[in-house]
């Protein structure tokens, strides 16, 4: 499970990933979990499409062909539409039809990890978003995979999300722990970023002054897409042959409000006033980690009354909890953002 703050590159590494397993001749199958959306919904066309492919491999026709029943009475179940027509099937009793995921998919899993093996290929799920998944539906999905390690079955997760993920699959299942991995994705270091920075500057002809350099370095704390944007900005406003301070600086302000109306407003926007009224709070406050009762201080509030907005905004993917009692923005320098709107 790949946890790290918004625009620190989880997405990029998740499809990297991707493409490293597709060379090695595995089967992969990408997915974003939006809002809303169920886990069940969300992997039927993924394991069609790896049910289909296994059956066309004679040694794992007679498991896939079974998968794909298995598939049908799932889709018939969980009411499963696909282009708009509802798939309806005599389910075949006993084969992922109980209509709990929690059962019904380790069963299917299961099927694809064994006509997988006996086509002696791997499958490769990668889950972007995951802290966007409802208890029930993680749980399942620890619960199926846990099976496949059991198993020895050859099929992996590799899931990317805010750093909350790995909280809530604990509280999901207990032995979460011990079944992934959870590498932080954080801003990059000093000469990392400045080498991220420099690199496409010099396979250009050009050049930026050291100071320069050190000026993007520094203020946008290495966070990724901070890199990107700014040194987008300045490549373009630059006159070159070297990127001086001076065009840095110059380049500062058009950043920010590339920034304020892109990258920060969508998220801003999904909150409701009062929602708002919380974030501003936390940001008045400095740079996070924030501890609830200070907020509740702040906005002459109890802890308990601010419940329902506080859980509002986590699921929303705009803040998490660091520890107990203190929270933190998902969003990398989204506290400097709240305070320039003042």
């Amino acid at each position: 499970m790949l946890l790290g703050l918004r625009g620190t590159g989880k997405t990029v590494l998740l499809n990297e990933i991707g493409r490293n397993a597709e060379r090695e001749g595995l089967l992969i199958s990408r997915v974003e979990s939006p809002e809303g959306e169920s886990l069940a919904r969300l992997l039927y066309p993924e394991m069609r499409k790896v049910m289909r492919s296994l059956s066309g491999v004679e040694t794992a026709k007679q498991l896939a062909t079974r998968g794909l029943k298995g598939l049908r009475n799932f889709a018939s179940i969980f009411k499963i539409e696909i282009a708009g027509v509802e798939v309806g099937v005599d389910p075949e009793p006993g084969l992922a039809d109980t209509g709990d995921l929690q059962y019904d998919l380790p069963d299917l899993f299961t099927l694809i990890g064994k006509a997988a093996q006996a086509a002696e290929r791997g499958w490769v799920l990668l889950i972007d978003e995951v802290q966007y998944l409802s208890e029930p539906d993680l749980s399942a999905l620890i619960v199926a995979l846990h099976r496949m390690s059991q198993e020895g079955l050859p099929v992996l997760l590799v899931g990317a999300g805010l750093p909350q993920i790995a909280r809530l699959a604990g509280e999901a299942k207990s032995y979460a722990e011990r079944l992934f991995q959870y590498p932080v994705v954080g801003p990059l270091d000093p000469p990392s970023a400045g080498q991220a920075i420099e690199k496409p500057i010099v396979e250009e002809e050009a050049s930026i002054a050291p100071e320069a350099l050190q000026a993007i370095v520094e203020r946008t704390k290495g966070y990724p897409f901070f890199i990107q944007e700014w040194a987008s900005v300045v490549w373009n406003n630059a006159d070159g042959p070297e990127i001086t301070l001076a065009d840095v600086d110059h380049s500062y302000a058009e950043t920010l409000a590339l920034l304020d109306e892109g990258f920060f407003k969508v998220r801003i926007d999904r909150l409701t006033k009062a929602e708002v009224h919380f974030v501003k709070a936390m940001a008045q406050l400095g740079d996070g980690p924030y501890a609830m009762a200070d907020i509740a201080q702040a906005m002459d509030r109890t802890q308990k009354s601010l419940g329902p907005a506080r859980s509002s905004i986590i699921s929303k993917g705009m803040i998490y909890s660091t520890d107990h009692g203190y929270l933190d923005f998902s969003v990398p320098l989204f506290a400097e953002f709240m305070r320039r709107q003042g």
